[in-house]
């Protein structure tokens, strides 16, 4: 075959007119591909939209539960002020509401009574998920679906006994190593600085006259004796919009924790205040898939925590890993010149708990499920 210049010409020409003639019909065909996809991706959106801390997820988040039966739905900014609503009758602004005490949902997994009902729910939620995605991995938490009865009635006296859900073959420890979720907690203890200069800017000191309100976005807590407040960021996996736009760095650290509970109602993140003279009954926690993680702020002596009858001290600065479905409780016993006790709390999961069961009980315990 001879080259020549006039025929490679002859060959550009003719490519360029093959181009020129199916070019209308590859053009329709890309823009029908890409609306396609486009609705795909919308459609796959709607039908399970899990919203999620990481990846810039923004406090506007959809409603759900509150403790106290309140909706996300209900807070709204009028003036610069949180609205309010009266609750049953009662006088008591939302603002004012024990997150658990006074828990009126019955959406709320914590506070319900755990019966046939929330077993046949659980069940039921677990056989969608399965029946959407797969069975695989599914053997743990199937097993402890059906026998959460078993696990959750029992009325002897249990060192550890999860009041919702109990995940069977788990490792079990009142405290855990910082080893155990190493990444998080060297970011908490990094964001120290950042953490205890967003509390102080939100944290005013109650007045002491009886009756009086609560400042803006902190709850009462019960307690048999002393004052403890919560500032709540995420309340039950429910974003508290009011609170997390006014503590932005908190909020955007929360955002790169690998193992925060971000999605379903186990995770909680917040500033836990416990005044002198103040102790927590012992109680338990709902779930044993989680590690409860607390980051000292003001740790004056005289502040101890005891899990499973084990009793730690908070360290300014440094994070305790503790699993709160065993039976615990917190006091501080130092005087009034010492200050309040400041923790910030948030839930991490256990370690042991893999990715394809995270997924599953993300699905079965949606917040509003």
């Amino acid at each position: 075959m001879e080259w020549s210049l006039e025929r490679m010409r002859e060959w550009v020409a003719g490519g360029m007119q093959s181009v020129r003639e199916c070019e209308t019909s590859a053009l329709g065909t890309a823009l029908c591909l890409a609306f396609l996809f486009i609705w795909y991706c919308y459609r796959v959106g709607c039908e399970h939209a899990v919203p999620s801390l990481r990846g810039g997820f923004s406090p506007e988040r959809r409603g759900g539960a509150l403790p106290g039966g309140v909706l996300a739905s209900d807070l709204s900014a009028r003036g610069g002020s949180l609205k309010l609503r009266q609750v049953g009758g009662s006088g008591v602004s939302e603002e004012e509401l024990n997150g658990f005490a006074y828990c009126q949902s019955a959406e709320c997994f914590r506070c319900s009574k755990p019966g046939e009902g929330l077993n046949q729910r659980l069940y039921h939620s677990l056989q969608e998920y399965a029946k959407r995605y797969t069975w695989a991995g599914m053997g743990r938490v199937h097993k402890g679906v059906r026998e959460q009865g078993r696990y959750l009635l029992c009325s002897r006296p249990s060192i550890q006994k999860p009041e919702v859900f109990f995940l069977p073959d788990l490792t079990s420890a009142p405290f855990f190593s910082r080893e155990a979720q190493k990444h998080d907690v060297e970011l908490l203890e990094r964001s120290f600085p950042a953490l205890l200069a967003e509390f102080e800017s939100v944290y005013r000191l109650p007045s002491s006259r009886t009756g009086s309100s609560l400042p803006l976005g902190w709850k009462a807590n019960s307690t048999p004796r002393g004052q403890w407040w919560t500032f709540y960021l995420v309340n039950q996996g429910t974003p508290m919009v009011l609170n997390a736009r006014r503590c932005p760095r908190t909020w955007r650290v929360l955002g790169q924790l690998r193992t925060f509970i971000a999605n379903n109602v186990f995770g909680n993140a917040c500033f836990s205040v416990l005044s002198p003279g103040t102790t927590i009954t012992e109680h338990y926690g709902p779930t044993n898939v989680r590690l409860r993680c607390h980051l000292g702020l003001k740790v004056p002596s005289g502040c101890e925590l005891v899990v499973g009858g084990e009793p730690q001290c908070w360290s300014e600065g440094s994070c305790l890993l503790f699993d709160d479905s065993f039976l615990h409780t917190a006091f501080h016993d130092g005087s009034a010149e010492d200050g309040p006790r400041v923790v910030f709390m948030v839930d991490l999961w256990h370690p042991n708990v893999a990715a394809a069961e995270r997924q599953a009980l993300d699905y079965i315990f949606t917040p509003g499920r």
